[in-house]
């Protein structure tokens, strides 16, 4: 997969997720499955139980489907799911 400044408009629900930085140090460090998204939240399924991460205080390093890994800032994320798909993002890079 190419990845480009629509990466941001992918559905993330069902994506292996790790945190690789935070202000929350609590944080760093989670990884599992996104079960859910919400405006300001990512839920994450690891060891069984479900942590909620707020988007804005992490960077998130997903494995996609096809392997590739990706890291974002979660302050790119920020928003409800329908409506982050209709946003354009200029290129950051």
């Amino acid at each position: 997969m190419k990845v480009t400044p629509d990466i941001i408009n992918s559905e993330f629900i069902g994506t292996n997720v790790k945190i690789a930085e935070s202000r929350h140090l609590g944080y760093v460090g989670i990884s599992g499955e996104v079960l859910d998204e919400s405006k300001n939240t990512f839920t994450i399924l690891e060891e069984g139980k479900t942590k909620n991460i707020t988007k804005d205080a992490a960077i998130f390093r997903f494995r996609l489907s096809d392997g590739t890994v990706v890291e974002i800032d979660g302050k790119l994320l920020v928003g409800r799911p329908e409506t982050r798909l209709k946003k354009n993002i200029k290129r950051l890079w």
